[in-house]
C-alpha cells in the first residue's frame, strides 16, 4: 500500500477500471494476472520534452489516432503538451519524441452549434474551433483514448487498427451538430500544396493532403465512413464552395452537418494509405469490418498484450512494472508499416511500387541503431529484417541508404551512416534474412563522397545532407577540417564507428580489402584527440587546434559537436574502447577523466547552448544518445561498480511513471529501449559487436521469450536497497570471466545469475 501511495495514486486505479470497463476490455487475463496493458500509461513523456502522444495506436502501425493540443513550438513535435488545456481536434498520424515535427493529417473535431472555421488561439479559445476538455475524463491506454470537451458536452473515444483510426463521438441533443474535417491543420504549420475532398454520398467522405515539410512529399489519401448519414459543406480558404462534391486546391475543410439526440453516440471510421484512395478504402474495409467500436479496441488491447508480454517482470513496485511497461509499450510504435494491405506503396523514388514484403518508415536511425535494433534483434529478429529489407529496398529506389527517413522521404537529418549498423548488427548476430551482397554494397556506398550517382530524389538540398562535404574532406585531407565543415568532431567520430562496422561485416563476408581499407579509416578518431587538454577536439585545415575551446561550451550546430560539447562526445569510440584507454594514457587515467564526467558541474556554457542537453549528471547529458553507452565504459577499466552506480542513478532519476516522466525526447523509442535493456542488466556499448556489457539488474526475475521459442531468464539474488552491488553473474551456474554477454547466451534461452551485495566488487574476478 505505501508504493501505491506514493506512485499510483487512486485516481488511476478508479481511472482504469473505467477505461476497461468502456472498451470492453477484461481487467484479467487468462483469469489469473492482470492484463500487461495495466500497466502501460501513454500520458508518460507528454510533459517536459518527451514529445510523445497519448492517443490511439497498435504495434509498429500506420495510424496513431491521438489529440493535438498545439501545432507551433518545439514541444509540438507530436501535436500534445500535457501543459495544455484544449484540443484543436483529433489526427491520424503522429511522430513519437521527435525533435522535429510533422504529422497531424486529416484532423476531425465534433461540434454542437455554430462553429468556426479557423482553430484559434490556446489563450483565446474560443475564438476557433478548439475546445478546453475535461482533464479527470481524459484516459489512455495502449489502443484507446477518451476524453471530453467541455465546450459542446461531446464525448470522445479512440480507437485504432493497422490502417485505421475508429472514433465514437458521444453527442448532447443538438440541432446544429457534426463532425468539421481540416485538411489544413499539420504540425509545425507546413505547407500544404494540394487537397482534395470527395463527397462519396450521405455516409462517405475520400480526401487526399500533400504537405511539404520535414517530409518533402507526404501523401495521405483517405476514406471515411460514418455511422450517420450528413449534410455536407465543402470550403476552400474558408469560402463555401457551393453546387459541387468535390472540391481540389488549397486550405480544404468540410464541414458534415446532422441533428442528434441526447447521448447519442455517432460512430466514424477512417483508413488511410499514402498509395491511393483505392489503396485507403481496402485498407479500412479490410481493417474495419460493422461497427463494433468496442470489439476492435479489444482487438488493439490483444495486440499490444501479445507485443507486451514477450518480456515479464517480476517486481513488488508498481511504479517500476508502470515504467517499465510504457518503455516496451514506447519502444514498439516505430517504424511503422508503410505499405497497404494489398503490398503496395509509395518508394523513396515516389513512385508507386508492390511488394510481397511491407514497407516501414519513421527510421530515426540516428537514435534507434543504438539499443532500440539491438532490442529488435533479441525481441522481434524477422522484424528487425523486414525493416533491413525495407532499408534496402529504399537503397534501390532512392539510390542511397536513408539517415532519417519519413514517409518515403529521405529528410538528411542528424549526422553519420546508422543503417550501417543496424545492418551489420543484424548480420553478426547469424540474422541475414536478406541480400547480404547488396547490404555490402549499400553500407559502403551510404559512407562514399559520391556526386556522380546522384539520388533518385526531387530536392538538391536534401542531396546535400546525406551528402555532406564532411564526406569529401575526410576522404581528400584524412580529417574534417572544424573551419570548413560544421560539426566536425561529432560527424568524424560517427564516420569512424561506421568504418568499423563496415570493416566487421565485410571481414567475415572475406571482402579482405574492404575490411582492410575501412578498419583503418575506423582509426582515424585519434586525429581529433588533443592530449594536452584531454579531450576530443576541432582541427582546422592547417592542422592547428580550434580556439577559443572550453569542453562544457555548447551553440547548437555552430560548434564541432552536434547537439553537445566535448564533454559529451569525447567518449563516442565504441568500437575500440582499448584504443580510447591508450590514448587518454592508460586504465587509471581513462576512469579518473571518466568518472569526472560525471562529478563536475553540470552547468553548460554558451548562450545559445543545444536544448538536447538535458538529463544532466555532471556533464554527462542523459536526454541526449550520444551519452547512451557511456555509464558502461568503467567496466573496460575493471571500476563495474561505478556502471552500477550510474546506471542506477539514471534509471531512478530520468525515468518515472508521470507525465514528465522522461528527460528529453523520446526518440521514437530509443530512450524507452535504454531503460528496459539497463534495467535487465544489460547493454550494446557497440552495435555489430554481438556482446552486451553488464550493467545490474531492476527487477527480481526477468523472463524474456526470444524468437526460437525459448526462453532467457535473469535473475537477481538478494536484490535490495542494502544490496546495490553486482558480487558475481553467472551463466547457466557457469561464473563470468568478463563483463559481457554474448548475444548467442540470450538466443540459446540460457539462464543469467545475479548475486547482489553489499560490497564493491570486480565481479569477474577469481
Amino acid at each position: 500500500m505505501t508504493i501505491l501511495k506514493i506512485r499510483c495514486p487512486l485516481f488511476f486505479v478508479i481511472a482504469l477500471t473505467l477505461i476497461c470497463f468502456s472498451c470492453g476490455t477484461p481487467g484479467l487475463h487468462k483469469g489469473k494476472h492482470p492484463a500487461l496493458t495495466e500497466f502501460v500509461d501513454p500520458f508518460i513523456g507528454t510533459d517536459y520534452h518527451g514529445h510523445t502522444f497519448p492517443g490511439a495506436t497498435v504495434p509498429f502501425s500506420m495510424v496513431q489516432l491521438s489529440p493535438d493540443t498545439r501545432t507551433l513550438g518545439w514541444d509540438a513535435c507530436a501535436g500534445y503538451h500535457y501543459s495544455d488545456s484544449s484540443i484543436l481536434g483529433f489526427s491520424h498520424t503522429h511522430l513519437s519524441g521527435t525533435g522535429i515535427g510533422d504529422y497531424g493529417d486529416i484532423l476531425f473535431m465534433p461540434f454542437t452549434g455554430d462553429l468556426p472555421l479557423d482553430a484559434g488561439d490556446a489563450d483565446q479559445i474560443d475564438s476557433g474551433y478548439r475546445s478546453r476538455f475535461n482533464r479527470e475524463t481524459e484516459k489512455a491506454r495502449p489502443g484507446y483514448y477518451r476524453v471530453e470537451l467541455t465546450d459542446n458536452n461531446i464525448d470522445v473515444e479512440l480507437t485504432a487498427t493497422t490502417r485505421s483510426g475508429v472514433h465514437r463521438y458521444t453527442f448532447p441533443e443538438a440541432e446544429n451538430a457534426g463532425i468539421l474535417i481540416d485538411l489544413t491543420h499539420t504540425i509545425h504549420g507546413h505547407q500544404n500544396p494540394l487537397h482534395e475532398i470527395r463527397v462519396v454520398n450521405s455516409q462517405e467522405i475520400r480526401g487526399l493532403k500533400v504537405t511539404s515539410g520535414w517530409a518533402k512529399n507526404h501523401y495521405v489519401y483517405f476514406t471515411a465512413k460514418f455511422s450517420k448519414p450528413f449534410e455536407a459543406e465543402l470550403f476552400l480558404g474558408n469560402q463555401l464552395q457551393e453546387g459541387t462534391d468535390e472540391i481540389s486546391g488549397k486550405s480544404a475543410k468540410v464541414r458534415l452537418n446532422f441533428q442528434t439526440e441526447e447521448d447519442e453516440q455517432v460512430l466514424v471510421k477512417v483508413g488511410i494509405s499514402p498509395v491511393s484512395y483505392e489503396g485507403s478504402a481496402k485498407n479500412l474495409n479490410l481493417e474495419v469490418t460493422g461497427w463494433d467500436f468496442d470489439y476492435i479496441c479489444k482487438q488493439a488491447d490483444n495486440a499490444w498484450e501479445e507485443q507486451l508480454s514477450k518480456i515479464r517482470i517480476e517486481t513488488d513496485d508498481i511504479s517500476e512494472k508502470r515504467t517499465f511497461y510504457t518503455a516496451l509499450y514506447h519502444s514498439s510504435i516505430f517504424p511503422g508499416i508503410y505499405s497497404d494491405v494489398d503490398g503496395t506503396y509509395r518508394g523513396m523514388d515516389q513512385k508507386i511500387h508492390h511488394s510481397q514484403y511491407p514497407d516501414y518508415t519513421v527510421f530515426s536511425l540516428w537514435d534507434t541503431h543504438r539499443a532500440l535494433h539491438p532490442l529488435f534483434t533479441i525481441l522481434k529478429p524477422d522484424y528487425n529484417q523486414e525493416l533491413i529489407r525495407a532499408l534496402l529496398r529504399k537503397y534501390d529506389e532512392g539510390g542511397i541508404l536513408p539517415m532519417w527517413e519519413l514517409a518515403s522521404n529521405y529528410t538528411g537529418t542528424m549526422i553519420g551512416s546508422h543503417a550501417v549498423s543496424v545492418i551489420v548488427d543484424a548480420y553478426m548476430k547469424g540474422q541475414r534474412n536478406f541480400d547480404t551482397d547488396k547490404a555490402l554494397e549499400a553500407i559502403v556506398h551510404s559512407v562514399a563522397y559520391d556526386t556522380i550517382k546522384k539520388i533518385n530524389y526531387p530536392s538538391e538540398k536534401v542531396w546535400e545532407k546525406l551528402m555532406p562535404k564532411a564526406k569529401h574532406y575526410e576522404e581528400k585531407y584524412g580529417f574534417i577540417p572544424c573551419d570548413l565543415e560544421h560539426s566536425s568532431v561529432s560527424k568524424a567520430l560517427e564516420f569512424a564507428y561506421n568504418y568499423w562496422a563496415i570493416a566487421t561485416m565485410a571481414g567475415d563476408m572475406g571482402e579482405e580489402d574492404i575490411a582492410r581499407e575501412f578498419f583503418e579509416k575506423s582509426k582515424r578518431y585519434k586525429t581529433y584527440f588533443d592530449a594536452d587538454v584531454g579531450f576530443m577536439r576541432g582541427k582546422n585545415l592547417d592542422g592547428s587546434w580550434i580556439e577559443p575551446f572550453h569542453p562544457r561550451y555548447s551553440a547548437h550546430r555552430a560548434t564541432p559537436y552536434v547537439e553537445g560539447n566535448a564533454w559529451q562526445w569525447t567518449w563516442y569510440v565504441p568500437h575500440d574502447v582499448e584504443g580510447m584507454i591508450e590514448l587518454m594514457g592508460g586504465s587509471e587515467v581513462f576512469a579518473v577523466k571518466l568518472d569526472s564526467l560525471f562529478t563536475i558541474t553540470s552547468e553548460v556554457l554558451g548562450e545559445e547552448k543545444s536544448s538536447d542537453i538535458s538529463g544532466l549528471i555532471g556533464q554527462y547529458a542523459h536526454g541526449n544518445e550520444p551519452s547512451h553507452h557511456i555509464a558502461y565504459l568503467f567496466n573496460m577499466v575493471e571500476r563495474p561498480w561505478r556502471t552500477q552506480e550510474i546506471v542506477s542513478e539514471i534509471l531512478d532519476q530520468f525515468y518515472t511513471d508521470q507525465p514528465d516522466g522522461l528527460c528529453g525526447n523520446e526518440d521514437c523509442g530509443q530512450m524507452s529501449a535504454w531503460y528496459i535493456m539497463s534495467s535487465m542488466g544489460f547493454y550494446p556499448i557497440c552495435p555489430g559487436d554481438v556482446r552486451y556489457s553488464i550493467g545490474r539488474p531492476s527487477f527480481d526475475k526477468v523472463e524474456i521469450d526470444v524468437a526460437n521459442g525459448k526462453v532467457f531468464t535473469v535473475l537477481a539474488g538478494n536484490r535490495s536497497k542494502a544490496n546495490p552491488y553486482v558480487q558475481e553473474v553467472r551463466l547457466n551456474g557457469v561464473k563470468l570471466t568478463e563483463p559481457f554477454l554474448s548475444h548467442s547466451d540470450i538466443e540459446s534461452g540460457s539462464t543469467l545469475t545475479f548475486v547482489m551485495g553489499a560490497e564493491k566488487a570486480v565481479f569477474w574476478e577469481e
